[in-house]
C-alpha cells in the first residue's frame, strides 16, 4: 500500500500556534504539547490581567479624587462618596476617569465643582 500524504490544515494549525510562541523561552516555544499548554496559559493571562487593569485603574481614579476632596475639605468633611453621590443628585456626567484628570492637572476646577454641587 502507497503512503497518504496528511492535508495541511493541522500543519497550518501548529504553525500558527509556533509563530504565536516564538518569543517564549526554551521548550515553550519548540515542543508541540508545551506550546499548545503555554498558548492557552497566555491567552487566558492576557484576559484576566485585562479585566484587572479596568479595576485597578477605577481604583486609582477613585483614591486621587478623595486624596483632593479630602484635601479641600478638612473642615467641611467633604470625601469622595459625597462627590459623586451630590453628581448625580445633580446629573451631571462626569466619570471617574475625567474627575480623578481634573483632580491631578488643575485642582481649582475641581474645588469649583464641588463648592456649586453642594
Amino acid at each position: 500500500m502507497t503512503r497518504i500524504r496528511r492535508g495541511y490544515i493541522a500543519r497550518r494549525r501548529r504553525t500558527k500556534m509556533r509563530l504565536f510562541t516564538s518569543s517564549f523561552r526554551g521548550a515553550n516555544s519548540r515542543l508541540q504539547q508545551t506550546i499548545i499548554q503555554q498558548t492557552i496559559r497566555a491567552l487566558f493571562s492576557s484576559y484576566r490581567d485585562r479585566e484587572k487593569q479596568k479595576r485597578n485603574f477605577r481604583r486609582l481614579w477613585i483614591t486621587r479624587i478623595n486624596a483632593v476632596i479630602r484635601e479641600i475639605g478638612v473642615l467641611h468633611r467633604h470625601s469622595y462618596s459625597r462627590l459623586i453621590n451630590n453628581l448625580y443628585k445633580r446629573q451631571l456626567l462626569l466619570n471617574r476617569k475625567i474627575l480623578a484628570q481634573i483632580a491631578i492637572l488643575n485642582r481649582n476646577c475641581l474645588y469649583m465643582i464641588s463648592a456649586d454641587i453642594n
